[in-house]
């Protein structure tokens, strides 16, 4: 068994943060030589070498990186730990008494119209929970890699068979979201347009369908994010194949027309670590995500057949 004490993690935890020992004995209060030391002990524990040492500063080792987010993960749990114990011996009926921050990562359109709503009910009924919500773009390791590297506590990401989760992670798929064809307003021929896309659509949830479309041709724009493809579509600059939460809120100047019977679909799901999915905030804010199943369908007076 490796023996590390909470100090030894969060010494772990701040050198691959900082990317140097100067930069981790500043934010931790400590010396140069003491941070050194630790790692080096920490190290020797281990059996591995965490951090390549250089000029320029520390960078984490694959063995480093993998190391500082477990770190991550238990310092958290330690947390949790406290927080709900404290909760606990307050006395009878406090068990259900979830507070402190609980840190979700999520896509641009899972913040924008999946979280709002089922945070609202969440803090309504725990007051004391501190939603903490980052916005990570869906490409490498995503929103799941954020809870694998005890960024986050719980993750609202997309999931798929061909997208299996990470090892040592646990999910649930939360709604099935089905994509449509958006366009100018009144366009006679939607489907000969330009196409506008974005880096984090037509992953493996949509390739094989995508593929089969000899109608649809390659990107002539490419934009950042969905938004920016739904901008520029309302302008009349070309035709996008779109989510449908990305579809919520959609500006004015633009149709939504369904993609006919054998439409993609992707599965938006929640993702965390077996440790955090018994922890009281992570299964109350679940259990109101899970509210959230009977509003994922586009719900706009201009989707039509």
């Amino acid at each position: 068994m490796t023996d590390l004490a909470p100090r030894e993690l969060r010494v772990i935890v701040a050198v691959a943060e900082g990317r140097g020992f100067s930069t981790a004995a500043q934010a931790l209060g400590m010396t140069q030589s003491a941070v050194s030391h630790s790692v080096r002990t920490s190290e020797r524990k281990i059996g591995a070498v965490l951090f390549d040492r250089g000029r320029l500063g520390a960078t984490p080792t694959p063995a480093g990186a993998a190391v500082a987010g477990h770190a991550r993960r238990v310092l958290r749990l330690l947390d949790v730990l406290g927080a709900e114990a404290r909760g606990i011996a307050a006395g009878p009926g406090s068990a259900d008494t979830v507070s402190g921050p609980l840190r979700i990562a999520a896509f641009r359109s899972a913040a924008l119209y999946l979280l709002p709503p089922a945070l609202e009910r969440l803090t309504a009924r725990h007051p004391g929970i501190e939603p903490v919500v980052r916005m990570v773009r869906e490409l490498g390791p995503g929103t799941a890699g954020e809870v694998l590297d005890g960024r986050a506590d719980v993750a609202v990401a997309t999931l798929g068979t061909t997208s299996p989760l990470p090892p040592g992670l646990v999910g649930g798929v939360l709604l099935e979201e089905e994509y449509a064809l958006v366009h100018p307003a009144g366009h006679a021929a939607p489907r000969s347009l330009p196409l506008v896309d974005w880096a984090e659509n037509c992953t493996s949830y949509t390739r094989d369908w995508w593929a089969a479309q000899e109608w649809i041709p390659r990107a002539t724009v490419e934009a950042e994010d969905d938004g920016a493809v739904l901008s520029m579509v309302s302008r009349g600059l070309g035709m996008a194949i779109m989510p449908a939460l990305s579809l919520r809120g959609a500006p004015d100047g633009m149709d939504i027309t369904a993609l006919g019977p054998d439409r993609p679909t992707r599965s938006i799901g929640y993702v965390t670590t077996p440790e955090q999915a018994r922890s009281l905030a992570v299964r109350a804010l679940i259990r109101e995500l899970r509210a959230e199943r009977g509003v994922e369908a586009v719900s706009d007076s201009r989707k039509s057949d």
